[in-house]
């Protein structure tokens, strides 16, 4: 695996630098939060050989914002409020690293786009159509709602 600093992606880049940023600013936090994301995608690297891109960084992020979630509901059922603000905490860092969200317009545009490419009708098609939707809306939208307006849409 080649660490060279000059292959490493620009995302993975600014992600150390928030990391020391945030421990020159003493923000013990925000500092825990981008050390966990950095761990998250070093594991990923050591697991699959290889250096990681913009997009696995994407998927990394995208993955922790969706752990946090499920972390509040189960806080928030528990009564936990405490734990659950910390996890609201770690989600506005995670999502700093995110690009920005598309709109529903836009959302509806690439669905329509991709039935008309595809050809794709009733449930036998959402997975045609997610498969040309996934890559573009990538850290862009929360795809179990891109996945309910397809399912809807072909219904």
């Amino acid at each position: 695996m080649n660490m060279d600093p000059m292959n490493m992606t620009m995302l993975k880049s600014r992600i150390q630098n928030d990391m020391k940023d945030a421990m020159r600013a003493k923000d013990s936090s925000r500092l825990s939060t981008v050390r966990l994301l950095l761990a998250a995608i070093k594991q990923r690297e050591v697991d699959e050989r290889k250096e990681t891109t913009d997009a696995d960084v994407l998927a990394i992020v995208d993955r922790m914002i969706k752990q946090r979630k499920d972390s509040i509901a189960q806080f928030e059922a528990g009564k936990r409020e405490d734990l659950a603000a910390v996890e609201r905490a770690e989600i506005a860092v995670l999502q700093a690293y995110l690009p920005a969200q598309a709109s529903d317009a836009e959302i509806d545009a690439m669905i329509a786009e991709a039935v008309a490419s595809t050809g794709a009708a009733g449930p036998a098609g959402i997975g045609k159509v997610m498969a040309i939707v996934k890559p573009k809306l990538a850290g862009k939208a929360d795809m179990a709602a891109v996945s309910a307006r397809v399912k809807a849409r072909l219904a």
